[in-house]
């Protein structure tokens, strides 16, 4: 039976006692600013704007810090993979078809049969090791975020529609994690991620046919 250590609560001293934000504290400070930056970036992956890139690189830099506050390791490595793999997003979109920008188009259904596979051993073996050498909180879950969102990342860098179907999924885990650990804006923020992610693979459907 796998065993979950459960860290010691973050600090969340930018919230009052009477549960109002601290405007002025640097840790909200900075999520908040964390925050603006990578919701630009979605919304403009959303609509398939390349400048999604440069604009994530930012605010990935802006959650490493958050995240490593909250003792959230997983998530805060996932920031320094989504810097480097929104750099080569960044090229693949403008060139990364012979030169010409890449298109949208469809992950292959056999892909699956070794992708999901890969995604549950992955969670298992990398929650496993944040309980042996981290104080991680929730470290399972933690490494789903993870995992998934590495898929996802891929999958939107080569501008698969699928990537947006692990979005969602990503984006319904993360909210309770998130929201346990006191980043209330950032919960609340991943529940709009959510519905962007609804919306996007619709719009990236229709700019398919074309």
């Amino acid at each position: 039976m796998a065993r979950i250590f459960w860290a010691e609560q973050p600090s969340t001293s930018w919230i009052h006692d009477n549960g109002a934000m601290n405007l002025s504290d640097p840790n909200f400070q900075l999520e908040l600013a964390a925050n603006i930056a990578v919701a630009g970036s979605i919304l403009l992956a959303g609509r398939n704007n390349v400048h999604t890139w440069w604009l994530g690189i930012v605010g990935c830099a802006l959650f490493a810090a958050v995240f490593e506050r909250s003792h959230l390791y997983a998530d805060m490595v996932l920031q320094f993979f989504f810097i480097a793999i929104s750099v080569l997003g960044w090229w693949q979109w403008l060139r990364g078809d012979h030169g010409a920008p890449l298109p949208i188009t469809s992950l292959r259904p056999r892909a699956w049969a070794w992708l999901a596979p890969l995604a549950v051993v992955a969670t298992f073996g990398y929650g496993w090791m944040l309980t042996r050498l981290t104080s991680a909180y929730a470290p399972y879950i933690d490494s789903a975020v993870l995992v998934l969102s590495v898929i996802a990342q891929i999958l939107m860098m080569r501008r698969k529609l699928e990537s947006w179907w692990v979005w969602l999924l990503v984006n319904t885990v993360a909210v309770p994690l998130y929201y346990s650990r006191g980043l209330h804006l950032t919960s609340i923020l991943y529940i709009g991620f959510w519905i962007n992610a609804l919306v996007a693979l619709r719009h990236w459907r229709k700019l398919m046919r074309v």
